[in-house]
């Protein structure tokens, strides 16, 4: 009896068992499903369990708001709290003409705030010469970047609707070409200018209006990061507005990008601490146009070098290749480091456990540059920090695997040739050419020390890269939002690569037109 009662526990239990592993297979498939199937439900899931690993550490967790420090700190500049810029049109201002002069068709290269610049002088352009705009298109975010193909180039980035919406009484705006046109375009028949940075009206006036009347369709090329002059004559001023209507008014990002800087603000407000947003500006582009190699060691000063020959071969820096470092820091011409910033900070009355936001999409020297900031402030947060993986790599959108054809395996001793002019050497006394030069293989070359050592030019960019280079620009746009909302704004740098205003001087415009007296700081380096 008790060896048949064993076997029917034993029965018993088997059943059980088998029973729970059609259970957790079955709840397996249904996961596969949800994730496969129902993307937002999953993303609502993951919003409840995401582990960020920003945790603030604060040393008195009462904040006195109404001390004279925090006044001194955080309040606002008393003397501009009366000062409220306004773009709108100030006398007679009429509405787009209803015959046009034809249609301009811009493409945009460079960086987010090149980007930004072009579109706002590009709206102006198009107004001087009563033309029709064709929604421009952003290089750095086309199909061929490897990007999701759910979004057009200017899409990528900015809201179309809200776009054309804004700009209804200042130009006429349209998202493609007519039919006829778009085939010119693509047969290369329509003419095309290559837009000089700072262009002066005149030369639209003059060069391409006639162009325009003739052929009814141009298109401009804008590579400098802006192709109108910065400072318009007295009776263009109203152009002057329609800029700024553009940059702070027409110009929003997408509703996904909004939204996700939206959340980062809201967990950065969340200790209900203020914040301060630091942008280091120490871009390697920066560095080598105004000969800065000296502030760092090692290689990063060889890189800063070999950047520099790059853009003294093409024309963009006039000036020697070797320049004293030390004096153009002096000059005030180089970046401050992140320690300087801090400990400018601290002295300033900023305590350790201050809430400091990183800016920007690239900081040269990478992390340990910040080392010294994050010891002098705990809570140093960035981009990162702050948001999940999988929320980044929702505003990216569906994108396809890239297989990195660079990265393959060296070949084996047996399977190297020589040259054919080695091997079909002709006999004595002909002379043998000389023999073959002796293989690269890609595992010996790693990295920027490679490509240095190999070049004097910089290495051509892989698709993986050119999408980065598209990622960069939400990074940017999400850091924008988060740095024109900030309590406090200290830029560390305000020039780029090209000696024009950088991501900085276009937050620090926009929190002078949104909120002239919020606190910002222009150090004098």
């Amino acid at each position: 009896m008790k060896g048949e009662g064993k076997m029917v526990i034993m029965s018993k239990m088997k059943w059980v068992g088998l029973v729970g592993l059609v259970l957790s297979a079955f709840s397996l498939f249904v996961h596969f499903l949800l994730a496969r199937y129902t993307e937002e439900g999953i993303s609502d899931y993951q919003s409840s369990v995401t582990i960020f690993s920003w945790r603030p550490i604060f040393e008195n967790s009462d904040f006195a708001k109404n001390s004279p420090l925090y006044r001194r700190l955080w309040g606002q500049v008393r003397r501009l709290e009366s000062l409220h810029p306004d773009a709108n049109p100030r006398g007679y201002y009429a509405d787009p003409r209803s015959e046009s002069s034809g249609y301009v068709f811009v493409r945009i290269q460079g960086g987010f705030h090149e980007i930004r610049n072009s579109i706002c002088d590009v709206v102006a352009i198009s107004r001087l010469l009563n033309a029709t705009l064709v929604i421009p298109e952003i290089q750095s975010t086309t199909s061929s970047k490897g990007i999701s193909s759910e979004f057009k180039s200017f899409a990528y980035l900015y809201n179309e609707d809200q776009f054309m919406a804004a700009l209804v009484k200042d130009v006429k705006v349209v998202k493609t070409l007519p039919q006829n046109l778009k085939g010119a375009r693509r047969k290369k028949k329509i003419p095309s200018f290559r837009v000089p940075n700072s262009a002066s009206p005149y030369f639209y006036l003059h060069h391409v209006l006639p162009v325009l009347n003739k052929h009814a369709v141009v298109e401009l090329v804008v590579s400098e990061g802006g192709c109108l002059q910065a400072i318009l004559p007295p009776h263009l001023e109203e152009y002057q507005r329609l800029r700024c209507r553009v940059g702070f008014h027409a110009l929003r990002f997408r509703q996904e990008v909004q939204e996700l800087a939206t959340k980062i603000l809201h967990r950065l407000r969340a200790p209900g601490r203020p914040f301060i947003a630091f942008d280091p500006g120490m871009t390697r582009d920066a560095l080598a146009y105004h000969g800065c190699a000296e502030l760092f060691q090692d290689v990063h000063t060889e890189l800063i070098q070999h950047k520099r020959a790059w853009m003294k071969k093409h024309g963009i820096v006039k000036g020697k290749l070797s320049v004293n470092s030390a004096k153009q820091r002096l000059n005030g011409s180089c970046p401050l480091m992140p320690e300087e910033v801090g400990i400018l900070l601290r002295a300033y009355g900023y305590s350790w456990d201050t809430i400091l936001y990183i800016s920007g999409g690239e900081v040269f020297g990478g992390q340990r540059t910040l080392i010294p900031l994050h010891a002098m402030f705990e809570n140093t947060v960035d981009r990162t920090s702050l948001g999940a993986a999988w929320e980044m790599s929702r505003i990216y959108g569906r994108e396809v695997n890239i297989v990195d054809t660079k990265l393959r395996a060296p070949p084996s001793v047996v399977q190297e040739k020589k040259l054919g002019a080695w091997k079909n050497a002709g006999p004595r006394p002909h002379p043998l050419p000389p023999p073959p030069a002796r293989p690269k293989y890609p595992h010996n070359i790693e990295g920027w020390w490679g490509w240095v050592a190999e070049s004097d030019n910089e290495p051509e960019s892989t698709v993986m890269e050119l999408r980065t280079n598209a990622h960069k620009l939400l990074w940017e746009a999400i850091d924008y939002l988060i740095c024109v909302e900030a309590d406090v704004f200290i830029p560390g740098f305000d020039r780029d690569g090209k000696g024009r205003p950088n991501f900085a001087s276009l937050v620090m415009g926009h929190r002078l037109y949104q909120s002239a007296a919020s606190k910002t700081f222009r150090l004098d380096r």
